[in-house]
C-alpha cells in the first residue's frame, strides 16, 4: 500500500490542469488515467476529437489527441506520476481515503494506494446511437457538441440536422443556423421536450425546421479515407417511409453519461448522476473529495471550462492538504442533509 497527499482519478484537460497547479506546487499528485476507462482512451473526449479551434492558445487549430498529449507532457515535467491503471474501487467513507486498481488488485486486497486527498475527473461521455455509419463518420460529419464543432469549414453554408427533443437540442440547433445553409431537428415524438419558451423560439427560428415522429436511420457519405458525410436516411416513425435527404453535418443531442458509477453510495450525485459539488467551488459532500470537470459539469462542457474548474479543485485540495497538515487529526465530520461538505477556510489564492 502506498500513500499519497492527492490522488487524481481521470485524463482529460480538468485532470491534468489540476496535475500541473499541484506538482507545481510540490505535492507529488498521482494521476490514474486508466486504460480505457469507461470504453475511452486516456485523454477523455477530446481524444476522439480531430480539430480544436476554439481553445485559446492555439490560432491555427490543434488536434484533440495532440491538446492532450501536450497536457500529459506537461504534467510529468512538473512531477506528476501518472498510472495507466483504471481505478475500479473506491473507500470514501474516511481518510485516509483507499483506493483499488483494476488488473492489480483483487476486491480483498489491501487498497493499492491511499490519500488525503481525492480529486475526481473522471468526465462523461456523449451518448451515441449506433447508427450504421455513425462509426465511419464521427467527427467527419457527427458530431455531440454543436458549441465544439459546429463552426468549422465542413459544416458552413451546408444543411445540417440535430437529433434530439430537449432543451439542449434546441439550443444546439440555434447555435448551428448561425453557421449552416439549413438546420433539421428530428425528434422521435409528436412533440418536443424542451421547455416552452426555448420550443416556441426554436419552432419560430427561419432556418430550422423541426420534423417530428422521425429518426435517422443511417448515415451516408464519402467512399474513401478519411471521407464526409453526405447524406442522412429519415424515417417517418408513423407511417414508416424513408427518404434520402442531403445532410453535412449530424450532431447529437441525447444526452450525457457521467463516469460515476464508481462513486454511488459514497457522494452525492443529482438526479443524472452528475457529482454535487458546492456553486462555484469543487467541493463534494465528503470533506477532502473534490470533483472538475464534466463529471460535475452538465452545462458548458467545454475542454477550456473543464481547465478551469480543474484549476479551482487543485488549489482547494492544497489549501484543504496544508490546513490539515497544520492541525492535530479531528474526528470525521458529517455530512449535512443538504449534501455540501462544510466550506474549508478561505482560499486567498481564490
Amino acid at each position: 500500500m502506498v500513500h499519497s497527499k492527492v490522488v487524481i482519478i481521470g485524463s482529460g484537460p480538468a485532470a491534468h490542469t489540476a496535475a500541473i497547479y499541484l506538482s507545481r506546487a510540490e505535492l507529488q499528485p498521482v494521476l490514474y488515467e486508466g486504460m480505457l476507462a469507461n470504453g475511452t482512451a486516456a485523454g477523455g473526449q477530446l481524444t476522439t476529437t480531430t480539430d480544436i479551434e476554439n481553445f485559446p492558445g492555439f490560432p491555427d487549430g490543434i488536434g484533440g489527441g495532440e491538446l492532450m498529449e501536450n497536457m500529459r507532457k506537461q504534467s510529468v515535467r512538473f512531477g506528476t506520476e501518472v498510472i495507466t491503471e483504471t481505478i475500479s474501487k473506491v473507500d470514501l467513507s474516511q481518510r485516509p481515503f483507499k483506493l483499488w486498481t483494476e488488473w492489480s488488485d483483487g476486491p480483498e486486497d489491501a487498497p493499492a494506494r491511499t490519500a488525503d486527498a481525492v480529486i475526481i475527473a473522471t468526465g462523461a461521455n456523449a451518448r451515441r446511437l449506433d447508427l450504421p455509419g455513425e462509426e465511419k463518420y464521427w467527427q467527419n460529419g457527427i458530431s455531440a457538441c454543436a458549441v465544439c464543432d459546429g463552426a468549422v469549414p465542413i459544416f458552413r453554408n451546408k444543411p445540417l440536422f440535430v437529433i434530439g427533443g430537449g432543451d439542449s437540442a434546441a439550443e444546439e440547433a440555434m447555435f448551428l443556423a448561425k453557421y449552416g445553409s439549413s438546420v433539421t431537428v428530428l425528434v422521435r415524438r409528436d412533440k418536443l421536450r424542451a421547455s416552452k419558451a426555448m420550443a416556441n423560439r426554436l419552432l419560430a427560428h427561419p432556418k430550422v425546421t423541426v420534423r417530428f415522429n422521425s429518426v435517422a436511420t443511417q448515415v451516408l457519405g464519402e467512399e474513401k479515407p478519411n471521407g464526409l458525410m453526405t447524406h442522412l436516411k429519415v424515417k417517418n416513425v408513423v407511417s414508416g417511409e424513408e427518404e434520402v435527404v442531403d445532410a453535412n453535418g449530424l450532431f447529437y443531442a441525447v444526452g450525457h453519461d457521467p463516469a460515476t458509477a464508481l462513486f454511488k453510495g459514497q457522494i452525492n450525485l443529482d438526479e443524472e448522476s452528475y457529482i454535487v459539488t458546492k456553486p462555484g467551488t469543487s467541493y463534494t459532500s465528503v470533506e477532502g473529495v473534490f470533483a472538475c470537470g464534466d463529471v460535475q459539469d452538465k452545462r458548458y462542457r467545454q475542454a477550456i471550462t473543464s481547465a478551469g474548474s480543474g484549476c479551482i479543485a487543485a488549489l482547494e485540495a492544497e489549501k484543504f492538504i496544508s490546513e490539515h497538515e497544520s492541525q492535530e487529526p479531528a474526528n470525521e465530520t458529517e455530512v449535512p442533509a443538504d449534501g455540501n461538505a462544510p466550506e474549508y477556510k478561505q482560499n486567498p489564492l481564490l
